[in-house]
């Protein structure tokens, strides 16, 4: 009988514990939910309040009710998807929001029921946790000046030109005409270094002619990438509407910016000075003049589609970390070395239909002979496909 409660005990000790991890783990996981929601959200706040009114978008609040989840999650992923097939609900809403279409989402079924899950237990009165709202304000944010920026600054070989001429002249004036330094070693030594010097700064010049490294124009609107792309994290595509159907990524017209800008008519950073040169440009009917930065020589061929879309190359990869730069900087020097560096390590999604026709690459990867295919096997290295 003693062994018998004991054992009954234990079990009971044991189901309390079972139960006491089962409620940490249940709470910790809503809490985890709730700020997955919070962070998936700070990209929908660009457009839409949760109780706060009309803003570029519907009004969230108790949008759960008017909708049933599986339309909420098509809808969020890709709305125009929706709208092209003709969803009746979905194109009204469209209408009925001046036509201002919503960029698609790369989220996942999940990720949505957490970004819906936490709009419908939205409360307006809790407090963010700390953590994110230094985040969303800034306050925490790296201020370290970017890598990039660093080394745009030591690239300036005018002055050391400047001076290595300099003395070359001094030297040479000094063995031929004052002879004020007896020793002519002294002289050799210094136009020797000096040639050395001004040999390499030609040669590094002369190497990047046809190129625009570091080139950093300014534009004639204040465009941040680092408030539009990183901040409100619009995608990239959303802008550059061409990227993946043409050779060029495409600049957005007026018309797309005013697609935010006609609710959005004062920036934080630059309040409505620079946000009223896109209205002069729509009340005018004259294009904003945007300067290009990226430019490659015109006997180098370079299609956008290929890399954005066969290639599922992301934009940072050439572009550099585009969402935190304020003004728009050529950080790599898009030299043959580079690219050709890039197709001799870049896999290719060897899963595209296309590749199908290489039969004997197909051979070698099901055999085991190779474990994956690079660019350069499949011609990347070949004069031909970049150059006319």
């Amino acid at each position: 009988m003693i062994k018998y409660h004991t054992i009954r005990i234990k079990y009971l000790k044991n189901s309390a514990l079972l139960f006491t991890l089962l409620i940490f783990f249940t709470i910790q996981n809503i809490q985890v939910h709730a700020q997955d929601g919070r962070e998936l959200f700070t990209v929908c706040a660009a457009c839409h309040t949760i109780g706060g009114g009309k803003l570029i978008g519907p009004d969230l609040k108790g949008v759960n009710e008017r909708h049933d989840e599986a339309w909420l999650i098509k809808f969020i992923q890709n709305s125009q998807e929706m709208i092209q097939s003709g969803d009746e609900t979905a194109v009204k809403l469209f209408a009925e929001y001046k036509n201002i279409p919503m960029p698609p989402n790369n989220l996942t079924d999940d990720q949505v029921r957490t970004l819906l899950l936490y709009i419908k237990d939205y409360d307006p009165n809790a407090q963010p946790d700390v953590t994110t709202a230094q985040s969303a304000e800034g306050e925490t944010e790296d201020l370290a000046e970017p890598e990039y920026l660093k080394k745009a600054s030591e690239r300036n070989y005018g002055t050391t030109f400047i001076i290595s001429l300099f003395f070359l002249i001094i030297a040479l004036v000094d063995l031929f005409v004052t002879q004020i330094i007896k020793a002519r070693f002294v002289h050799v030594i210094i136009i020797l270094t000096v040639i050395m010097i001004m040999g390499e700064i030609i040669a590094v010049e002369a190497q990047g002619l046809g190129r625009q490294h570091y080139y950093e124009p300014e534009q004639p609107i204040a465009f941040s990438h680092k408030v539009h792309a990183g901040q409100n994290q619009i995608d990239c595509l959303y802008c550059h509407t061409t990227a993946k159907e043409s050779i060029h990524a495409g600049i957005p017209s007026t018309q797309l910016c005013m697609n935010c800008h006609n609710v959005v008519r004062s920036g934080k950073l630059t309040g409505t000075a620079e946000i009223a040169k896109i209205y002069q440009s729509l009340e005018t009917q004259t294009p904003i003049e945007w300067i290009k930065v990226h430019n490659v020589p015109d006997h180098v061929y370079f299609n956008h589609a290929q890399h954005v879309a066969a290639g599922k190359l992301e934009c940072q990869e050439c572009h550099g970390p585009v969402e935190t730069m304020d003004r728009i900087i050529q950080v790599n020097d898009l030299g043959m070395g580079w690219c050709i560096e890039c197709h001799r390590t870049k896999e290719v999604q060897f899963s595209n239909n296309f590749y199908k026709e290489y039969t004997k690459l197909n051979g070698d990867l099901d055999s085991g002979f190779i474990r994956r295919v690079t660019v350069d096997m499949i011609g990347g290295d070949d004069c031909q496909k970049c150059h006319y």
